[in-house]
């Protein structure tokens, strides 16, 4: 038999070590349980800051769909319904009619409109929304862009509400827009459409075969009369002038962007026109895919030249049927980017790089811009 004295020592030992077994798995349990707690109480905050970036979400898109409803249209046509003006004038063939907006220029109170609206005319008026009735002065034309500045001769100063003009250059497709303006004589009437492309190109009579270029098309209604009327933004801010429909057309309009307005008034009410005008002398056509099947060339896209001016810009650096296909490095496909190009980014005795194909060879090719000639009167 073992003595009793060795007995008892392995009996404290077993003892000792399952307290130390004990001891520990009560230590790990309350460590482990205080890491679980604090992991909750992280996930509680997280989804507490979750919650709260969800709720903020939700404002944003609730302000928007109540800024665009019916109330948020009628407060902006209150605010700039008395800066609309009707514009009246007697021509050759009788008399004329259209619209325009006040504007402050520096100190300056003017009335902005197209310049087919003032071209040509005699005994020049305008009408506020109050109906008094004054006589204009015009200040400045372009028929390049269509746009005109009169200013308002004997008017108190009260009669004007300027409105505001931002840069176009944010609008995109699908953002909603409002017209205003006196279509038929019909004074104050709005339409709301939206942006439906931007950065095309439009000819009228008056701006002697030359493109007006960056135009904004819009579905909204735009009729005979709307013409210099303001195009606004959902915030009641220019963005445009309108300045031409496409006949028979549904929801097809078309308004000078308020970057040109912005460009252009210094110099038109300063000099009375705008020289800023770059021109290549040249003439072309878009290139198509039949086209250049039919031709042979490797290229679908570009602007294809059809005549170059005698001793203009391009004479002795390009060629008849060369294809544009860059400006500056920026890619042309048609007449709309090459006319917004040059009206945007350029100005007359700068250099501009061009890329041609020249059959089936791609060329580059340096000219100094010129500026366009006069419009015909």
């Amino acid at each position: 038999m073992e003595p009793r004295s060795q007995r008892n020592s392995a009996s404290f030992l077993i003892l000792l070590f399952a307290a130390g077994l004990l001891v520990g798995g009560v230590a790990s349990f309350y460590i482990n349980f205080v890491e679980v707690n604090r992991l909750r109480d992280d996930v509680a905050v997280l989804e507490s800051q979750l919650s709260s970036v969800i709720g903020n979400q939700n404002v944003t898109n609730q302000d928007i769909t109540v800024y665009q409803d019916s109330a948020a249209l009628a407060s902006i046509y209150s605010n700039v319904r008395e800066s609309i003006v009707l514009i009246q004038g007697t021509t050759s063939d009788g008399g004329v009619q259209g619209s325009g907006f006040v504007y402050r220029f520096g100190n300056r109170m003017v009335v902005i409109t197209n310049n087919h609206v003032v071209s040509g005319t005699d005994s020049l008026s305008v009408t506020f929304s109050n109906g008094h009735g004054y006589a204009v002065t015009v200040l400045g034309t372009d028929a390049y862009a269509d746009l005109a500045v009169v200013s308002v001769d004997g008017a108190p100063v009260g009669e004007f509400k300027p409105v505001e003009i931002v840069s176009s250059s944010s609008l995109r497709v699908g953002d909603q827009v409002i017209a205003i303006g006196n279509p038929y004589g019909l004074v104050g009437s709005a339409t709301t459409g939206i942006v439906s492309a931007v950065g095309r190109t439009i000819t009228e009579d008056t701006a002697g075969g030359f493109a007006i270029a960056n135009v904004i098309q819009t579905s909204a209604p735009i009729n005979p009369g709307n013409s210099g009327g303001p195009l606004l933004n959902v915030l009641g801010n220019v963005v445009g002038i309108t300045t031409a429909i496409v006949s028979d057309s549904q929801g097809l309009g078309f308004a000078v962007p308020s970057n040109t307005i912005i460009r252009e008034i210094s110099s038109l009410i300063s000099i009375g026109t705008y020289r800023g005008h770059s021109f290549m002398g040249v003439t072309g056509s878009d290139m198509t895919y039949a086209v250049a099947q039919e031709i042979g060339s490797s290229v679908t896209y570009g602007w294809r030249l059809a005549s170059i001016t005698q001793g203009g810009p391009s004479a002795g650096k390009l060629n008849v049927d060369d294809i544009i296909i860059s400006l500056n490095g920026t890619l042309i496909r048609n007449n709309d980017d090459l006319a917004s190009f040059l009206e945007e980014k350029t100005l007359p005795l700068e250099n501009l790089a061009v890329t041609v194909m020249r059959d089936n060879e791609r060329l580059d090719r340096t000219i100094v811009l010129g500026t366009r000639p006069a419009p015909s009167t």
